[in-house]
């Protein structure tokens, strides 16, 4: 796949999961919503119910920040499946830093989130690298 294709297959899924690495070095692996722009992908935590906003997603980024983000697309038909790995430096984004732009980019992708925004920390996500693969060229 091309940065074109890969591009694309993202823009056009709403599923991911966030990879992060614990300050000891073990490995925490959460689904996210997230949105990308032409440098960034961009998550925040949200109303869903969580027990506290300070997440083990957000202690391992400010420990370790470099993070990958896995959008994928899965059905039983095997010949349709594909991935793509998007590796990045992540940060917490204060209000100042755009944040509310990542949001808007957030609610313009789920319908959830048009009623209710994000209320908690940002993050935004320099993409370095994405790698990808694809059943079907």
């Amino acid at each position: 796949m091309d940065a074109a294709d890969l591009r694309r297959r993202v823009a056009d899924s709403s599923i991911a999961e966030l990879a992060t690495v614990s300050q000891d070095g073990r490995p925490h692996v959460v689904p996210i919503c997230f949105a990308l722009d032409g440098r960034n992908v961009y998550f925040a935590v949200d109303h869903k119910p969580k027990r506290t906003q300070d997440l083990k997603r957000l202690r391992n980024i400010a420990a370790n920040p470099r993070v990958a983000v896995l959008v994928h697309h899965y059905e039983h038909d095997w010949n349709r499946l594909w991935w793509v790995r998007i590796d990045g430096v992540a940060h917490v984004m204060e209000p100042g830093d755009d944040a509310e732009r990542a949001v808007a980019l957030l609610r313009d992708r789920y319908p959830q989130y048009r009623d209710r925004p994000p209320d908690g920390p940002v993050v935004a996500i320099a993409i370095e690298r994405m790698t990808g693969w694809s059943a079907t060229p």
